[in-house]
């Protein structure tokens, strides 16, 4: 119990620390050091399994360990990365910025060890709140237009999951069972609850964690929130809040498929995924902001978790590997973009062209990264979109299957047509050379994750296969 409370309080001490030290330049380093130790301890609870807190309300299962994994180690690289790019933005104060992230990894932590829906929805709530000062941090007109849209959809949504939350609490009552918001006793009640009152809870819950994840039609806030965020908050954005985000998703539907009545709860998981899917590979042909792009590019990606829990089967396991393999992935591409945007002050394709020339680490960054995230072999990815496609066709569902290999293949085009310029193209003449150059900093971070992607594609250690297994048998269907 004590680990679990400190992967929590370790974050707010650093944070804390980082508001007291009155330095702009030694201010950053409290970020890697802290992201160090929480990842230490991360993999110790992961290998110590620590029981329940007394109540329930705290725990660790398989799909909280997973979690942790991916948010820890995106947040370290993250974490190193932020030094020598504050370093480059001294003309800004970094003590919101630094506190901000370090209380969004102690409130990501508490959701993944949440196991009481309130507790969870609190944890996701102050995530929300603790990144839009770093959605502002550039301080211009757009950046404080992407925070509002970011605030006011995320909200909004958060809201409507807290109204999911009331239906399924109230339904316990009208089952005539002890209320209770405790996951494991929910699924244990799920049998006997309401059937309209446990399907409004679903509705309320996919809306509004939805719009957390970004899914079509509530990702509206993504492309400028994404595109005028500093890259490292984009990074841990797409990696590790919209994957808050599908955790709390996840909880809801392990409570619904305990109800033994699963086929409108999959429909809805399916439809919402394959339209989020579509919509993002149409808003990434001819994208010319390569920032915005990622943000479809996270809207996709959110659609393919929802359409894996729909799925069921294989595509559970699926998914679990792909919660590793996106998260990393999104970090290598952001990290590299805000490279590419400071080596040409600018996002747009038509400037930031013939970046092998300029900042060839990062651009061969920005370029296998596109791989990895498009699910090209030899990555991880490759192995969880494979999965999809094998769970659509042999649950019978080859209507899927087709829009989703369609889907995925414009998405793919669309990427490529933004990333291939911006990596091959030849340097603007008429434009002035920035101060920035690739260091060591800033370049082997999300190298890190590129190398993690691309090795867990071809050999999985098998400590984190056996746990990804586990995650994948919590999620199948209780007969």
């Amino acid at each position: 119990m004590w680990l679990m409370t400190l992967l929590i309080l370790l974050p707010m001490a650093g944070a804390m620390a980082a508001w007291l030290i009155p330095s702009n330049t030694a201010r950053p380093w409290v970020l890697p050091l802290t992201a160090s130790l929480h990842l230490g301890l991360v993999v110790a609870v992961c290998i110590v399994s620590p029981p329940p807190s007394p109540g329930g309300w705290i725990g660790l299962d398989a799909i909280g360990k997973l979690f942790l994994l991916e948010l820890s180690v995106l947040f370290t690289a993250c974490a190193f990365y932020a030094v020598n790019y504050l370093r480059y933005r001294q003309e800004r104060k970094n003590r919101v910025l630094c506190m901000g992230m370090l209380v969004c990894l102690a409130a990501m932590s508490l959701s993944a060890v949440a196991h009481h829906l309130g507790l969870l929805w609190l944890a996701i709530e102050t995530t929300t709140l603790c990144m839009a000062p770093q959605v502002y941090f550039n301080h211009n007109a757009r950046s404080i237009e992407a925070t509002w849209k970011y605030m006011l959809i995320c909200s909004v949504g958060i809201a409507l999951a807290l109204l999911g939350i009331f239906f399924l609490a109230y339904s316990s009552l009208v089952a005539g069972l002890e209320p209770s918001l405790l996951l494991e006793q929910l699924r244990t009640y799920a049998p006997k609850l309401p059937t309209v009152w446990l399907n409004a809870a679903f509705c309320f819950m996919l809306v509004g964690y939805g719009a957390k994840m970004g899914l079509a039609p509530m990702h509206t806030w993504k492309p400028d929130a994404y595109g005028e965020a500093p890259g490292l908050v984009g990074a841990l954005l797409a990696g590790g809040l919209a994957n808050c985000g599908f955790l709390g998703l996840i909880r809801i539907y392990q409570i619904c498929m305990a109800s033994g009545d699963v086929q409108f709860y999959r429909a809805m998981l399916v439809g919402l995924g394959l339209f989020s899917i579509a919509v993002a590979a149409v808003f990434l042909v001819r994208q010319t902001d390569f920032k915005r792009m990622l943000a479809y590019s996270s809207v996709e990606h959110m659609g393919l978790f929802t359409l894996a829990l729909g799925l069921g089967g294989k595509a559970l396991y699926g998914a679990m590997l792909h919660l590793v393999g996106n998260g990393l992935a999104k970090g290598v591409l952001f990290l590299a973009a805000g490279n590419i945007h400071r080596a040409f002050a600018s996002k747009n394709r038509e400037v930031a062209r013939g970046t092998f020339r300029r900042a060839p680490w990062s651009g061969a960054l920005f370029l296998f990264g596109l791989f990895a995230m498009t699910g090209s072999p030899p990555f991880i990815t490759f192995s969880s979109e494979y999965s999809f496609f094998s769970a659509a066709f042999s649950e019978g569902r080859p209507l899927v299957g087709t829009l989703l290999a369609v889907s995925l293949t414009v998405a793919f085009l669309g990427m490529s047509l933004t990333v291939l310029p911006v990596v091959f193209g030849d340097p603007p003449k008429n434009r002035e050379r920035t101060r920035y150059g690739d260091t060591p900093l800033l370049v082997v971070p999300p190298l890190v994750l590129l190398l993690i992607v691309g090795v867990a594609g071809i050999w999985l250690p098998g400590p984190l296969y056996r746990l990804m297994n586990a995650a994948a048998a919590l999620l199948e269907v209780v007969r």
